[in-house]
C-alpha cells in the first residue's frame, strides 16, 4: 500500500471539498438563519485536516493501483459523510449517530432521515442536505462508469465499451478526470433542466434547485415533510417522474445520445428497454391494484399514484406522494421488488441494477434450453454485448453476496428489535438507496434505536459502493503483501 500517497490524495480532496460549505454559507448569510458560524467551522475542519495530511506527502507520486483503489473509493464516501455531518452536529446538536446516518444517507443519494420537521429548519441546513445529494449522485456517476469497470466490480465492465471517454487501462489514470469531466456536464445540464422545470411549474427557486439536487441524484431528500405530497401538483410529478427516470439511466447512454444528438442509443441499448418495460408494466400493475382494491381511487389518480411511486421506488430516488407501504394487496412488496431490481448500471440509482437482473434472466433461460438441447451452443448476449464466463460468474457472485448481506442485514435488525416487516423495510430502504421502508420505518429512522441506524450506515455505503468494493476490505488476504 503506497500509504503517504493516499494521505495526499485524501489531502487534496478534503482542501477541495472545504469548498462545498460555502454554498450553504452564503444561502445561510442570505436567509439570515443563524447558521453562518456552523459551516464556517465545517470549512476550516476540512481544510485543515486534509492541510496536515498533504504537507507531510506533497512530494509522493507514487501510481497508485487497482487492489489501492478499493480503499480509496471506500474511504472517500466515508471520510467525506463524516465531515459533512459536522453542520447537523453543530447546527442541530444531533448525536454522532444520527449526523452521520443524515449525512450518508444524503451522500450516498439514499435518501433516509432521521429528521422531523424539515418544514421548519433553517434554510442552509435543508440547502446542505440536498447538496450532499448533488454532490453524491456526481461522485457515484464517475464511480460507476470510470472506476468501478476497472476494477471489475460485480460485472460493471459489462458496459465500459459504450462510453468512449471511459479508461480500460489497470491504474488510476488522469484520464478518469476528462471522463468525469464530460459526465458532469451531463449531469449538470440535466440538473438546471430539471430546476428550471420545477420552477415553471410553480414551486418556489429555493425549492426548485433543492428538488433539482435530489431528483437527477435519485437521492429523494426533500424541504418538506410531506415530500412531494406537500406541492399536491400532477404536473410538478410528471417533471419529477421524466427526471427520476432520467437520473436512473446509465449515463455512458445519456453521453452517447447527446454526443449523437439522437434518441437512438436509448432504444438500441438493451438495458434501457428492459428498464422502461419493467417500468410501465410495474405502473400498470401498482395501478390496478389500487384500482381494483376498493380504495376510493379512480382510474386516473390510481395512474398517478402508481406511477410517481414506482418511478421513485425503481430508481431509489424516494420521494413519495403517499405511503405505499399502507397500499392494498400485493403492492408494497411489489415495491420491494423494485428496490431491489433498482436502475440501470452507471447511474444514480442503487439496487441490483436492471443489467445484472438480464443477465440472471438470460442466464436462467438458457439453462432451460440446454435442458431440451443439451448439444447446443448457446451464447449468452445483452443486447449486441457478448456475456463472458469471467463477467458472468462476477455478476452470479456480485447477486450471492448482495442477497446474503440483505438477508443477514435482515437478522442483525431483527435482533435489534425491530419486527419482520420493519426489518425487511430497513434494509430495503438502506441497501437499496430507496430511503422510505416498511413498517417502523415506512417515513422515518427517527424512531429507531442506534443499532438499526448504524447497521443503516453499513447497509447504505455497501449498496453505494456495489458490496464488492466495501466487503473486499473485510477479507485479511486483501491485506496480505
Amino acid at each position: 500500500m503506497h500509504w503517504r500517497s493516499i494521505a495526499r490524495l485524501f489531502g487534496i480532496l478534503l482542501g477541495l471539498y472545504s469548498l462545498s460549505f460555502l454554498p450553504p454559507a452564503a444561502v445561510s448569510f442570505w436567509y439570515g438563519d443563524g447558521q453562518l458560524f456552523d459551516f464556517v467551522i465545517a470549512a476550516l475542519a476540512s481544510a485543515l485536516t486534509g492541510l496536515l495530511l498533504w504537507l507531510p506527502n506533497a512530494r509522493e507520486r507514487s501510481e497508485l493501483s487497482v487492489r489501492e483503489g478499493f480503499l480509496i473509493v471506500t474511504l472517500f464516501w466515508v471520510i467525506l459523510s463524516l465531515f459533512s455531518a459536522i453542520p447537523f452536529i453543530v447546527g442541530l446538536h444531533l448525536n454522532l449517530t444520527d449526523a452521520l446516518f443524515e449525512s450518508v444517507s444524503g451522500f450516498t443519494t439514499t435518501g433516509a432521515t432521521v429528521i422531523i420537521g424539515l418544514d421548519d429548519l433553517p434554510r442552509s441546513l435543508l440547502y446542505h442536505r440536498q447538496q450532499l445529494q448533488f454532490l453524491g449522485g456526481m461522485g457515484i456517476i464517475v464511480l460507476a462508469v470510470a472506476i468501478l469497470p476497472m476494477l471489475g466490480v460485480g460485472g460493471m465492465q459489462l458496459y465500459r465499451a459504450e462510453a468512449s471517454s471511459v479508461s480500460r487501462q489497470d491504474k488510476l489514470t488522469p484520464r478518469i478526470a476528462e471522463t468525469a469531466r464530460l459526465l458532469w456536464s451531463i449531469y449538470f445540464t440535466l440538473t438546471l433542466l430539471c430546476a428550471t422545470a420545477y420552477w415553471a411549474a410553480g414551486m418556489s427557486l429555493f425549492d426548485a434547485i433543492c428538488h433539482s439536487f435530489a431528483t437527477v441524484a435519485t437521492g429523494g431528500f426533500s424541504t418538506h415533510d410531506a415530500s412531494m405530497a406537500f406541492f399536491n401538483s400532477p404536473t410538478i410529478e410528471l417533471i419529477a417522474i421524466v427526471f427520476m427516470l432520467a437520473g436512473g439511466v446509465n449515463f455512458a447512454v445519456h453521453f452517447i445520445a447527446w454526443r449523437r444528438l439522437s434518441p437512438q442509443p436509448y432504444v438500441d441499448d438493451a438495458e434501457t428497454t428492459g428498464y422502461v418495460v419493467i417500468f410501465v408494466v410495474a405502473s400498470v400493475l401498482a395501478a390496478a391494484g389500487l384500482y381494483f382494491a376498493g380504495a376510493d381511487r379512480g382510474g386516473i389518480e390510481s395512474l398517478r399514484l402508481s406511477t410517481f411511486q414506482v418511478a421513485s421506488v425503481m430508481t431509489t430516488t424516494g420521494f413519495t406522494t403517499d405511503n405505499f407501504a399502507l397500499w392494498p394487496l400485493y403492492i408494497p412488496f411489489l415495491m420491494v421488488l423494485l428496490g431491489f431490481t433498482g436502475g440501470c448500471a452507471g447511474s444514480t440509482a442503487g439496487g441490483i441494477k436492471v443489467l445484472r437482473i438480464l443477465v440472471l434472466a438470460k442466464l436462467g433461460l438458457r439453462q432451460l434450453f440446454k435442458l431440451a438441447h443439451p448439444r447446443a451452443v448457446a451464447v449468452l448476449r445483452v443486447g449486441r454485448a457478448t456475456v463472458s464466463q469471467e463477467v458472468l460468474y462476477s455478476v452470479l457472485g456480485f447477486y450471492v453476496l448482495y442477497v446474503v448481506t440483505s438477508l443477514a442485514l435482515v437478522l442483525a435488525n431483527m435482533a435489534a428489535g425491530l419486527d419482520l416487516e420493519s426489518a425487511l423495510g430497513a434494509v430495503m430502504a438502506t441497501i437499496n438507496l430507496v430511503g422510505p421502508g416498511l413498517g417502523e420505518v415506512a417515513v422515518t429512522f427517527a424512531t429507531v434505536n442506534d443499532t438499526v441506524k448504524w447497521l443503516g450506515i453499513f447497509a447504505m455505503l455497501a449498496g453505494r459502493l456495489e458490496v464488492f468494493t466495501l466487503l473486499i476490505l473485510l477479507l485479511p488476504a486483501y491485506w496480505r503483501n
